[in-house]
């Protein structure tokens, strides 16, 4: 008998008839002898309505209040898929955060799980209970109601697997595995059996939606097995492994994207060290994480500074910069939501040399320019002009996919 954390996103969740689907999924899964802790995200677009809802009333909305509001999406999934278990003969409890006793900083809209008491879930367990719990969010000490950023629902599965000590998490989804590009935009994507927890990090963070980043890096701290799977047609999906591949022809592994981004520039700023470390705490107060970073001129002892945050945090960082602008006396501010990044990843590049002349020689042939570039040990990423996205993926796929 193992102990697994089975998590279904929004789309597995759908409808009434999804939900059905996923109680005889998790009813096999118990039948099998296992114990079980399913984690839930809102039904499909229920989020998108609140949200919508609350900038009804106001476009900036309280963050507080919009936690509040959008935690009761997964509520009703929650209640409604243990309502299907017990119909069909099995015990089960639904549970929000603050019973599962599962703590967070009180950054709203972006809450971190700082601690999470695993007695109430051992208890139900033990007591032969499917536990269904709420993903997405939790409470702050204060008993504030607070999420954890899109795609949380992932990050809560894995944080409770750790927790409770689970054998496997796994993550049901819309696909079956993650695949070497996304197949929605290049059909000849292939799904992989395997891929290792040091690129699966990486794909996550550069904009692969199949898992999210801090899922990943949850996973990573606690060591836990991780699988993807489709709910609609369940198999062995794709396993996040901690080994070390062997050795292996494939220098990349995938190709990610991401529309999220945003260009931001400050001019002329004068070529004075502290200069850019002012910028990024003031970032860092305000929570806006900095992607790339580029110093891309240099001269009469001024600099110019361009880097990418979030789409969704541009009107803020513009407004930021504006303030830096006076203070540090540069000459202007300029920004770009018109850009995407795309990333080729793999562990292969440590020990291959070339992969960057490829990369840009693929698109260089479809004329499409480098606006910034982030490279690592296992990956290159390219920010481009967002129009060059899709033909930008599809490139480097056939570059490094394809037999010639």
């Amino acid at each position: 008998m193992s102990l697994i954390v089975q998590k279904f996103g929004g789309t597995s969740v759908g409808s009434i008839e999804r939900i059905e689907a996923v109680a005889d999924l998790v009813v096999k899964t118990k039948q099998q002898g296992h114990q079980i802790v399913v984690v839930l995200s809102a039904m499909s677009g229920e989020t998108n309505r609140l949200i919508s809802l609350a900038k009804q009333i106001d476009p900036r909305p309280s963050s507080r209040e919009l936690d509040v509001l959008v935690t009761t999406g997964e509520q009703v999934s929650v209640a409604l898929l243990a309502m299907a278990i017990i119909k069909r003969g099995h015990s089960a409890i639904s549970l929000l955060a603050d019973q599962a006793l599962i703590t967070t900083n009180n950054l709203f809209g972006k809450a971190r799980i700082q601690h999470i008491d695993s007695s109430r879930l051992n208890h139900e367990l033990e007591h032969g209970r499917i536990v269904i719990l709420a993903g997405f969010q939790g409470r702050d000490i204060e008993g504030n109601i607070t999420t954890l950023g899109r795609g949380g629902t992932d990050t809560t599965a894995v944080e409770v697997a750790g927790a409770i000590q689970a054998d496997e998490c796994q993550i049901y989804t819309d696909v079956n595995g993650v695949y070497t590009t996304d197949p929605r935009i290049e059909p000849n994507a292939k799904r992989m059996e395997t891929v290792t927890f040091e690129e699966m990090l990486e794909l996550a963070s550069l904009g692969a939606k199949v898992l999210q980043i801090r899922s990943v890096e949850a996973a990573g701290r606690y060591n836990i097995p991780l699988r993807v799977l489709s709910t609609f047609a369940p198999d062995q999906g794709t396993l996040i492994t901690y080994e070390e591949p062997k050795m292996t022809d494939k220098v990349v592994s995938g190709i990610a994207h991401t529309k999220d981004e945003a260009l931001l520039s400050i001019v002329g700023v004068p070529n004075i060290p502290t200069n850019l470390a002012k910028i990024l705490q003031l970032f860092a107060e305000y929570a806006i994480e900095v992607d790339m970073i580029a110093q891309i001129n240099q001269k009469d002892a001024k600099i110019d500074y361009a880097f990418t945050v979030h789409r969704n945090d541009y009107e803020q960082g513009l407004e930021l910069l504006g303030l830096v602008q006076l203070e540090i006396g540069a000459s202007s501010v300029v920004g770009n939501c018109n850009v995407a990044k795309i990333s080729a990843v793999g562990v292969g590049m440590k020990s291959h040399a070339g992969v960057a002349g490829t990369l840009f020689q693929a698109l260089a042939d479809e004329n499409i320019a480098a606006l910034l570039i982030s490279t690592s040990e296992i990956k290159i990423s390219v920010l481009i002009e967002e129009k060059y996205l899709e033909l930008g993926v599809r490139a480097l796929h056939s570059a490094f996919f394809v037999e010639k």
